[in-house]
């Protein structure tokens, strides 16, 4: 299936690891160009070069106020458009209520919230009809995650962030989707699982919870992601979908 992805340009940001970088790299498999953006230098660059020559990495962090006019900055000055981003960070700290500081909770809020608020912003300013928003959240927009407080707190806000830019974007044919990674083998994931006294363990009983008995691969994330931003999902939006392997207990 063609998605339609070809000479296509993208912003997608947390794009040195995990979610981000794997949704970068099946959207580069597919034809498109892309930006990625991380925190540290040396670590874009090298996802980047990775990437290819349809790729540039730029250093910035998500929660700099500046950084939505550098991304879209970048895309135009070296692909000549942007045609749409997926925000992604890092997640925010783990911890129960009583172990969160608010240190943590600005901190987090500036990168996780904020941060993709500014980026979809100046994204909606510039993309024309067939532009597409997306945003990497977390099943914790239905079903709080035991031990993710600040996670809990606010990816379901930014879900329904997401979901009122698709109601105003509609009219123009600018579309806002959600993904929302379940257990993926992620060094997020691996680092949450290792915080108890017995990982394995963690990963099993986790597992088996889940329909299909396995965390998800990295790239059946990407895969979804790319498909989401394509022109072959040019009739979605406002949606939330989930990649959990049917984790989610709701319809």
């Amino acid at each position: 299936m063609d998605l339609g992805l070809k000479d296509r340009v993208y912003v997608v940001t947390g794009a040195t690891r995990g979610l981000g970088n794997a949704s970068a790299r099946e959207l580069v498999a597919d034809g498109a160009k892309v930006v990625v953006s991380g925190r540290d230098e040396k670590g874009v660059a090298e996802a980047a070069a990775a990437l290819g020559p349809n790729a540039v990495g730029v250093a910035v962090d998500n929660a700099a106020p500046g950084a939505a006019a550098r991304l879209i900055g970048a895309a135009r000055e070296h692909f000549g458009r942007v045609d749409g981003v997926l925000v992604s960070v890092g997640g925010p700290p783990a911890g129960f209520v009583a172990d969160n500081t608010d240190e943590q909770w600005q901190t987090a809020f500036e990168s996780v919230f904020l941060g993709a608020v500014r980026l979809a912003r100046a994204a909606a300013a510039e993309l024309e009809s067939g532009g597409v928003i997306g945003f990497v959240l977390s099943g914790s927009v239905y079903e709080p995650i035991p031990g993710l407080t600040i996670s809990n707190g606010l990816r379901p806000g930014l879900a329904g962030f997401a979901k009122s830019l698709s109601d105003e974007l509609g009219p123009r044919g600018v579309r806002v989707v959600g993904v929302l990674p379940g257990r993926i083998d992620t060094d997020r994931v691996r680092e949450l699982d290792g915080l108890s006294a017995d990982p394995e363990a963690t990963r099993a009983a986790a597992e088996s919870k889940i329909p299909l008995r396995r965390y998800g691969a990295p790239e059946e994330f990407g895969r979804v992601a790319a498909f989401l931003l394509s022109p072959a999902a040019s009739y979605l939006t406002g949606v939330m979908v989930p990649v959990d392997g049917g984790a989610r207990h709701g319809f």
